[in-house]
């Protein structure tokens, strides 16, 4: 029996643009090595802006992975939940150039909010055209991926290991 989305894992950035990308790269592997509920989607959410809304607005529970500007050394890692999460309505060029505070701000304003959002974060080291990440980043993808299974463990979401591949 299919059962209504409830919770949101959400890949963010955007991958050719090196440790910009990291948050879509972590959740995809995450994808990979574990089993959730079929209450919790995981989303590739890119840099889709205003595409996100679905994602989040009126969902019980939304973690995001992503590249945030900590000021601090390039591999930090930290997680920023609710009221601690910014949020802004900032002049844009287009629609189109909406970023995540942005699309927190109109789900905010819709009055539609998750009962607990974070943002499991990693200072960029480098934000210039590639495919490839820093590897200050490379290297944390494995405690990103930790914190993301930590914070779902909280949630008392149940993430389970699958079984190698043989």
């Amino acid at each position: 029996m299919y059962q209504e989305h409830r919770v949101t894992i959400l890949g963010l950035g955007n991958i050719l643009l090196s440790d910009e990308g990291v948050g879509v790269h972590v959740v995809n592997e995450f994808q990979k090595r574990y089993e959730v509920p079929p209450y919790v989607e995981i989303v590739d959410g890119g840099a889709a802006g205003l595409d996100l809304i679905p994602f989040i607005e009126g969902r019980e529970k939304v973690v995001m992975v992503d590249a945030v500007n900590f000021d601090r050394e390039p591999g930090y890692i930290d997680v920023l939940e609710n009221e601690q999460i910014p949020v802004r309505l900032t002049q844009k060029a287009s629609m189109h150039h909406l970023g995540l505070m942005d699309v927190l701000c109109i789900v905010r304003l819709s009055g539609n909010v998750p009962e607990d959002m974070c943002i499991v974060g990693i200072q960029p080291g480098s934000l210039e055209l590639g495919l490839d990440m820093t590897p200050p980043i490379w290297d944390k993808q494995e405690a990103l991926i930790d914190r993301l299974v930590q914070k779902l463990l909280e949630w008392n979401i149940p993430c389970v290991l699958r079984s190698p591949q043989k």
